[in-house]
């Protein structure tokens, strides 16, 4: 398994080793050992599976109190995956991050807690798998707009297309307005 950095401090990439043949494969999508030696020590209390169909975009999401850490991956399909450092303290503040999840490059993604995600789905359909390491609060959760330009994410939609948004999404803040973490 492979712990890639990324420009966004603290934000990890992660590559697992697949062994494959004939039959399929199997890789490990998560062992305490080796998350905890790549400095990621996390405790998981709630796994979520989401699947949507192509040009759905979730996000920006996050907890402002019971903040969550996520390990996400996807099991079918492809996504852009997208995450927006929100913790003042960072070098990486305000900067976002994107990148490809998909079945085939097997990639998964550690996001902090401190940070807005989202995700753009670009095949037909996506299966999207996570786990937390606290549970979801209504609450607390907060959007920050997917299309803010001070932050301005690079989704990959193809020209004349929109987004297939929730009520919730499509009411999300500016980068301005949302709360952010110390």
């Amino acid at each position: 398994m492979k712990f890639l950095t990324t420009p966004i401090s603290d934000l990890i990439l992660i590559e697992p080793s697949v062994f494959g043949d004939e039959r399929g494969f199997f890789m490990e999508t998560w062992q305490a050992v080796k998350f905890r030696e790549a400095g990621i020590d996390a405790t998981f209390v709630q796994d979520n599976h989401s699947r949507s169909v192509q040009w759905t975009l979730r996000g920006m999401h996050m907890q402002i109190a019971h903040t969550q850490g996520k390990l996400v991956r996807v099991n079918t399909g492809s996504v852009f995956d997208a995450v927006v450092d929100l913790r003042q303290s960072s070098p990486s503040f305000g900067r976002y991050w994107g990148g490809e999840l998909s079945e085939q490059n097997h990639r998964m993604l550690w996001v902090p807690p401190g940070f807005a995600h989202g995700m753009l789905v670009t095949s037909p359909y996506a299966d999207f798998v996570y786990k937390c390491t606290d549970f979801y609060s209504p609450a607390d959760e907060r959007t920050l707009a997917w299309d803010d330009p001070t932050v301005g994410i690079e989704w990959p939609l193809p020209a004349g297309v929109q987004p297939k948004l929730s009520a919730k999404d499509v009411r999300g803040l500016t980068f301005a307005a949302v709360e952010k973490f110390s």
